[in-house]
């Protein structure tokens, strides 16, 4: 894959993206599905910068180019906001408005800027809020020439049969240690060779993931998710050291970053449980896709948090202890 891409892996998914820009009928609403942390978005951006490429030049900036709009999560508050500005970790919205997709909507009736393509990213469409999606299906139906849609999907059942039906699918794959080692060494060159291998074991495919192993240093808290996982923790004694190793005070990028760790060795797990363990993880696992969801926003107690996610993993792993 060429070096200027910036992402590693996903290399029949580009090459059918490639195909599809070169075809007669390329399809105006693409379904990029797959987990987190898999480098959709940077593929979304760079796929939209592909698409309006003038025949000739370079890709451009996919950041600055007026034909590709991007709808994502907006700051919380205008205090958020500012903090975004500042270049700063920034709380967000939960979901992706009405407001947001209407005002897309508005956009598209003018023609494209520099070419005859736009192309429109929902960054992610499964947190769309329901007039959000009804107003989107809209546009899916009667899209204007030269609009093509990138829809990002962690989940893609979220989304409404009417509007996964109106999408190309084009799948994510998990990527190999190889190329989860690329990404560190390109992405964390001091991170030395224990703690590369460390977030790859932990990281089960995402890149995402693996980066976030190291850059919060979630070594400590890993080894613990996993006893609790395949042990149980009847006497608490586990979780209490969980909440230990989490600390008092954590940014929250970085009780973003276990959550989404704790999700993956569950599902990690799933393949190999007998058939009682796996109805448990699967119970485990949609508790903590809930709690995912909400903890970008709800102002959670950390404490309390990281003793949820210790409880969702002992119930997977314990019949008899229920999550509290």
């Amino acid at each position: 894959m060429s070096e200027d891409l910036p992402f590693v892996g996903q290399r029949a998914a580009w090459q059918e993206w490639l195909a599809a820009i070169g075809s007669d009928r390329m399809h105006h609403a693409w379904l990029l599905a797959g987990g987190k942390g898999l480098g959709k978005a940077a593929f979304a951006r760079v796929a939209a910068a592909e698409l309006v490429r003038a025949p000739g030049e370079q890709r451009p900036d996919p950041a600055m180019h007026p034909d590709i709009h991007v709808l994502e999560h907006l700051p919380a508050n205008d205090d958020e906001a500012k903090k975004k500005a500042e270049g700063k970790p920034f709380q967000t919205k939960r979901n992706i408005s009405v407001d947001q997709v209407r005002e897309m909507i508005r956009r598209l009736a003018t023609k494209p800027t520099m070419g005859d393509r736009r192309a429109i990213i929902i960054d992610p469409a499964d947190d769309m809020e329901k007039g959000a999606v009804n107003a989107l299906l809209k546009a899916l139906e009667e899209p204007p020439a030269g609009t093509y849609f990138l829809l990002l999907a962690h989940q893609p059942g979220r989304l409404l049969p009417t509007i996964r039906s109106r999408c190309r699918v084009l799948r994510f794959a998990s990527l190999d240690e190889a190329e989860l080692e690329e990404v560190i060494r390109r992405d964390l060159p001091e991170a030395d060779a224990e703690t590369r291998r460390a977030a790859i074991a932990a990281a089960q495919g995402s890149p995402g993931i693996a980066l976030n192993f190291i850059q919060h240093d979630l070594g400590g808290i890993h080894r613990l998710m996993m006893q609790i996982l395949h042990e149980g923790d009847a006497d608490y004694r586990l979780r209490g050291s969980l909440a230990e190793e989490m600390g008092a005070r954590p940014a929250r990028e970085r009780q973003l970053a276990a959550l989404e760790m704790a999700r993956a060795a569950l599902a990690n797990d799933l393949p190999h449980a007998s058939t009682a363990q796996q109805r448990r993880l699967i119970d485990a696992h949609g508790a903590l896709v809930t709690l995912s969801a909400q903890a970008p926003t709800y102002n959670f107690d950390a404490g309390l948090l990281i003793m949820e996610i210790g409880g969702l993993l002992a119930s997977a792993a314990m019949p008899r202890e229920t999550a509290r």
